[in-house]
């Protein structure tokens, strides 16, 4: 497969491991937007050092998921490749966890999957083409002290990405 000129869209790109995937995709010959919700100084960093694009929204919001990737497809193309690598931790025990740390984890790192699949999907499956990428964590199949929130989202990521396999 070519990369050259695909659109690719990376959720939580302008840092760890996403910023590596975007940088990677931008050397294979890729149009790249690398998506951030929290932290504007090192995304104009990001954009500033890599001339990649970077756009604001949250991946936790279906209706800023569409709005974002129905200006993507406005101003640079369709979505090709859709890396979805966005996620927090709020790490704590669970007898200590509040529902708002709980929800904020689920929401981030699973919920997005769905709003972000949900609005590139149809475009893909109308062009023949298109590349899914669900970034999860051995702590999803093996659990972690602290972390029931993280490894259950993770653990939802990889069951979704299963299900979704066999729908295409």
């Amino acid at each position: 497969m070519t990369m050259k000129n695909r659109i690719a869209l990376v959720t939580g790109g302008t840092r760890g491991i996403g910023r590596a995937i975007a940088i990677d995709l931008k050397k294979a010959g890729c149009k790249v937007v690398a998506s951030y919700h929290g932290n504007e100084e090192a995304a104009q960093a990001f954009r500033k050092e890599t001339g990649i694009e970077v756009m604001r929204f949250d991946v936790a919001d279906f209706d800023q998921c569409s709005l974002a990737v129905k200006r993507i497809e406005a101003e640079i193309g369709p979505v090709d490749i859709l890396i979805n690598n966005a996620g927090i931790t709020r790490d704590g025990f669970l007898h200590k966890m509040g529902a708002e740390s709980w929800h904020a984890v689920i929401e981030t790192n699973l919920t997005s999957l769905f709003n972000m699949c949900r609005v590139v999907i149809e475009g893909m499956r109308a062009r023949g083409f298109g590349r899914i990428i669900n970034i999860s964590s051995v702590n999803g199949q093996l659990g972690q002290v602290g972390q029931a929130n993280y490894s259950a989202a993770k653990a939802g990521v990889i069951g979704f990405t299963k299900a979704m396999a066999r729908e295409s």
